[in-house]
């Protein structure tokens, strides 16, 4: 089975609701399984990313903080 790539979107220093919005964005341009690793430094992205993606489909499969940002592991579900 080949892994899907991984595509990487380095949003430290924005601030709400640039984060949302600019992962929204990429999202809708990704194709069904693909990943995406989402750096942000915003608190706010702790609440509002998880949020984004119950309204999109798409999961979050991993959540953890290094060098003082948060990252989120997104995969894009299926289209609605």
């Amino acid at each position: 089975m080949r892994t899907k790539p991984l595509h990487k979107l380095d949003l430290r220093g924005l601030k709400c609701p640039l984060p949302v919005l600019k992962t929204r964005k990429l999202l809708g341009s990704l194709a069904h399984g693909d990943r995406v690793e989402v750096a942000c430094t915003d608190p706010l992205s702790v609440i509002d990313l998880p949020n984004l993606l119950r309204e999109t489909g798409d999961t979050l499969e991993a959540r953890a903080e290094a060098d003082g940002a948060w990252l989120f592991t997104i995969r894009k579900g299926s289209a609605a």
